[in-house]
């Protein structure tokens, strides 16, 4: 049965902080030594001092009317933040004006899973849906067009509906990486938005695809994740259904699998076995993980996985984040914290929480230059920031007031419609549509006490 309880949660059993370290292993291989003398000289020897952003700063109470699926900071506008939610709007909000937020609701029907930029164009973003379709949407007019419709007909029925999780940019050939629930991997040519050649098998038939990355160092490397309890490394070069570089076996279904975010010589998974697995480089023995953590994320419950990200601005890549599914009692509140951990050793370098904040994080993501994280908790957004030493002294005299906008929690999608099943097709594979947009601006503070 999935999830867990708290009596049983393997995160409060684990001895050594979680870790399972890896047998030694010998160092006298070839691959050994081009690892040693080509790729950790670009990885940085001493590990600077970690920030950890645990003040709440601010929130978008009811930011949408489901639960928030994904989360994506703007690449040059350091104060915007994208999100989707599981109805498939698309809300983009400038957390420093606090009160402005933009809803586009008719970019996808369902889910909206995974969200990219244009490397050539930062106000041109690319979406990945449940109801099947890849959308690339001007953020500034709404206007949308669709790239792919893997349900050209509508819905008929489930065995047949093929719904989009994975999705990522090939930046050296301009190309769109997509996988479905079927097991398929599928090229797109973002320049020319036509498909090339045919779908490819890459996990198990019938199985979904959760996640797609390519390797920010070699984007011809791609590691994919699957329901099939494997993550596995392609040559996108050389894509054959049977012919991948290297299976990583999993216990359970695998959430998430990412390289690290500067050498990508690493990779880190998140498995709903409760694992959190890290393999120290790609060209080492693949059969068997460097380390695994264990971790609370397993759910039995309506909850967006869990996934397990690098810390894009750690030059060590070394800390990951990932929220926490079993709750703790802190001084009689029930919280679910989002944690900081050091994927090196399994050590719990920092448990994030408030007290106002009783509900679970499954979506999280690390600015990729300043020291902020944006959590999605249920329908609602936060942002984090580092506590300060003023913020400290302040707090013994009194408590700090936090900001809090309350969003669209009571409106309704501009076609009237509430319904969040899959049964919606998008309708036009090839036309363009604008979605609506809608400003928000009803604002009001709140007071309490950060506790971390």
């Amino acid at each position: 049965m999935p999830g867990h309880i708290t009596l049983t949660c393997p995160h409060r059993v684990a001895m050594e902080h979680g870790v399972i370290p890896a047998s030694r292993r010998n160092t006298n291989t070839s691959l050994d030594y081009v690892f040693q003398s080509q790729v950790k000289g670009k990885i940085s020897m001493v590990k600077p001092q970690f920030i950890i952003p645990n003040q709440l700063e601010c929130g978008n109470i009811k930011f949408f009317q489901s639960r928030v699926t994904c989360l994506e900071f703007h690449p040059t506008k350091n104060n915007v933040l994208l999100s989707g939610d599981k109805e498939g709007l698309l809300g983009i909000w400038d957390y420093v004006k606090l009160h402005e937020k933009i809803i586009y609701d008719s970019v996808h029907s369902c889910n909206l899973n995974s969200m990219k930029f244009d490397t050539t164009n930062d106000g041109l973003l690319y979406t990945a849906s449940s109801d099947g379709t890849i959308c690339s949407t001007d953020l500034d007019t709404g206007i949308g067009s669709s790239l792919l419709n893997l349900n050209p007909n509508g819905w008929s029925r489930p065995s047949t509906w093929r719904m989009i999780y994975g999705m990522d940019f090939n930046t050296d050939k301009g190309l769109l990486l997509v996988a479905d629930s079927f097991g398929f991997l599928y090229l797109l040519d973002r320049r020319l938005k036509t498909k090339i050649g045919h779908p490819i098998l890459i996990h198990k038939k019938g199985s979904k695809i959760t996640s797609l990355h390519c390797n920010p160092a070699q984007p011809e490397v791609l590691l994919s994740s699957g329901n099939d309890h494997y993550a596995r490394i392609w040559d996108t070069r050389k894509l054959e259904g049977n012919s991948p570089l290297a299976n990583l076996a999993h216990g359970r279904i695998v959430n998430s699998g990412y390289f690290s975010p500067q050498s990508g010589s690493k990779i880190l998974t998140t498995c709903q076995d409760n694992r959190i697995r890290v393999w120290d480089y790609i060209f080492g023995n693949l059969k068997s993980p460097s380390r695994v953590i264990v971790h609370s994320h397993d759910f039995s419950r309506h909850l967006t996985p869990f996934k397990a990200e690098w810390d894009p601005k750690d030059y060590s890549e070394t800390v990951a984040v990932i929220g926490r599914y079993i709750s703790e009692n802190y001084n009689g509140v029930a919280l679910h914290p989002i944690d900081f951990i050091d994927t090196s050793t399994g050590k719990l370098l920092g448990e994030v929480m408030d007290p106002d904040i009783t509900t679970i994080s499954p979506v999280n993501k690390l600015h990729p230059r300043d020291d902020i994280m944006a959590s999605g908790h249920s329908r609602s957004i936060f942002i984090w920031k580092p506590k300060t030493e003023d913020d400290t002294a302040e707090e013994r005299n009194k408590e700090k007031a936090k900001e809090y906008v309350y969003g669209s929690g009571s409106q309704k999608k501009s076609n009237g419609k509430r319904d969040n099943s899959d049964d919606e097709s998008d309708g036009s594979s090839d036309g363009k549509k604008k979605a609506k947009k809608t400003r928000f601006t009803s604002t009001v503070k709140g007071n309490g006490k950060s506790k971390v």
